[in-house]
C-alpha cells in the first residue's frame, strides 16, 4: 500500500491542504523548520494513530488551534506479490482527528477503537536522527525498538506486552503500600495471585524476543558486514529472569518480594531486559567511533524493515529524514545500496544537498516552506 494523497487540517505549521504523493519515491526539499519532518509525522500518524517524536497528541496541533486532522487515501498494496502499477486508483482511507483533547481513528469510514487495527494499512519504518538512542541511549530505549520491530509483524506479541505492563503496573501499585497496606488486607493473597500472570505474559514475550533476537542478528550482521566491511557483528539478548519454565520465574518472584517491596518496584522481568551488539565477545556500541554509530542506527531500521518484509510479504513505506546529511559520499552510496525493498519512500533534503542524483523517473519533488508544500 502506498499513500497517493495525503490530508493535513491544523497539523503543526502545515497548511491546510491535500497534497498528491502518488509516486514510489517523494522528496521534500526546504530548509530547516519549514515543514518537512512535519509532513513525514503526518504520514506517520495516518500509519499508527501516533508521533515518532514521542510527544502527545496535543502537541502536533497547530499552535492556537483546538482541532487537528490527517487523512489519507491510498494506492497500490505494497504486498511483493502484487504491482501497484496495475493499480493505480485511490482506495481505502485513514483518518485521525484530534479535538477536545479527544482522538478518533476511522478507517474506511468506520471508527476504529483498537490501533492495532492500522497495523496492516500501510506500515511506516522511519529513519530519523533520534534512532541514534537505540544506540547509544538507555536500555530502555533500545527495548522499545526491538518491541516495535516485533510488533509490526506479530500484533499478538503486541497484545501479549500490554497484558504483561497491565499486571505489572498492579502489582507495583501493591508493592508501593509497603509495609502499610489498607486496614485488613495482606499483600501476599494479592501478589500470590498476580505472580503467575506476570510469570505467564512475561515468558511469552521472552520466548519470542529469543526467537526474533537470532534471526535479527542475523540479517543485521550480513549487512553491518555489506556496508562497513566490520564482521561478526551480532545481537545478544539478555533476559532479566534466567528461569525459564513458569515455576521457575514464579519461585524467583516470591523469593524477591521483599526486596520489590522495599523499592515499591518490581525490580526485574521482560522490563528490565536488555539487548547488547557484540563483537568478538565485546560489547560494540560503546567502543564504536561516531560514524559507526551513525551507520548502526541507520541499518537497524533497514534490517527492521527487511525482517517485516521476510515475515509479512509486505513492503513498508520509509521516511528518512535528513539520514544521508552526515554521511559521507561513499557511505550514502552503500547505504542506498542497502536500503530493503520499499512500497513508497519519503526523504527529506536541505537545499543544498545533492538530491538530483537519487532523483528517478516518476520521483516527486515538493518545495517546503512555511509549511506549504510546491511541486518542483
Amino acid at each position: 500500500m502506498i499513500f497517493g494523497s495525503l490530508r493535513t487540517l491544523g497539523f503543526r505549521n502545515l497548511a491546510d491542504a491535500e497534497t498528491n504523493t502518488q509516486g514510489k519515491d517523494v522528496f521534500l526539499v526546504g530548509e530547516n523548520g519549514q515543514g518537512k519532518t512535519n509532513f513525514l509525522e503526518a504520514v506517520y500518524f495516518c500509519s499508527y494513530a501516533s508521533s515518532f517524536r514521542g510527544v502527545s497528541d496535543r502537541e502536533v496541533v497547530r499552535e492556537g488551534e483546538q482541532y487537528s486532522a490527517v487523512a489519507a487515501h491510498f494506492a497500490g498494496s505494497g504486498d511483493r506479490n502484487r504491482s501497484s502499477d496495475k493499480e493505480c486508483m485511490l482506495y481505502d482511507q485513514v483518518r485521525v482527528t484530534y479535538e477536545h483533547q479527544k482522538k478518533t481513528v476511522y478507517l474506511d469510514g468506520k471508527r476504529i477503537e483498537d490501533r492495532r487495527d492500522l497495523l496492516g494499512v500501510a506500515p511506516s519504518i522511519v529513519f530519523c536522527h533520534e534512532d541514534m538512542e537505540f544506540v547509544t541511549g538507555s536500555p530502555e530505549r533500545r527495548r522499545w525498538f526491538f518491541d516495535q520491530t516485533l510488533g509490526l509483524a506479530d500484533p499478538g506479541y503486541l497484545e501479549d506486552l500490554r497484558k504483561y505492563r497491565r499486571v505489572l503496573k498492579t502489582r507495583n501499585t501493591l508493592l508501593k503500600t509497603g509495609a502499610d497496606p489498607p486496614r485488613g488486607t495482606s499483600l501476599r493473597p494479592m501478589l500470590d495471585a498476580l505472580d503467575p500472570q506476570l510469570a505467564f505474559y512475561g515468558l511469552k514475550l521472552m520466548e519470542k524476543r529469543q526467537e526474533a533476537s537470532v534471526g535479527f542478528s542475523a540479517i543485521f550482521g550480513t549487512l553491518y558486514e555489506q556496508v562497513t566491511g566490520l564482521d561478526k557483528l551480532g545481537l545478544r539478548y539478555v533476559p532479566s529472569w534466567k528461569a525459564l519454565t513458569l515455576e521457575g520465574i514464579q519461585g524467583f518472584l516470591e523469593e524477591h518480594r521483599e526486596r520489590d517491596g522495599l523499592s515499591g518496584l518490581t525490580l526485574s522481568g521482560p522490563h528490565r531486559d536488555r539487548y547488547l551488539f557484540i563483537r568478538r565477545e565485546a560489547e560494540f556500541a560503546g567502543n564504536a567511533s561516531t560514524g559507526q554509530r551513525r551507520l548502526l542506527a541507520l541499518l537497524l531500521r533497514v534490517a527492521q524493515a527487511r525482517r517485516f518484509s521476510a515475515l509479512t510479504g509486505k513492503y513498508p513505506v520509509l521516511l528518512l529524514d535528513d539520514v544521508l546529511l552526515e554521511l559521507d559520499a561513499e557511505k550514502r552510496r552503500k547505504f542506498l545500496e542497502a536500503l530493503p525493498e520499499y512500497g513508497q519512500a519519503f526523504f527529506t533534503f536541505l537545499p543544498d544537498e545533492p538530491y538530483h542524483r537519487y532523483r528517478k523517473p516518476g520521483t516527486l519533488v515538493y518545495q517546503v516552506s512555511q509549511g506549504l508544500l510546491s511541486s518542483v
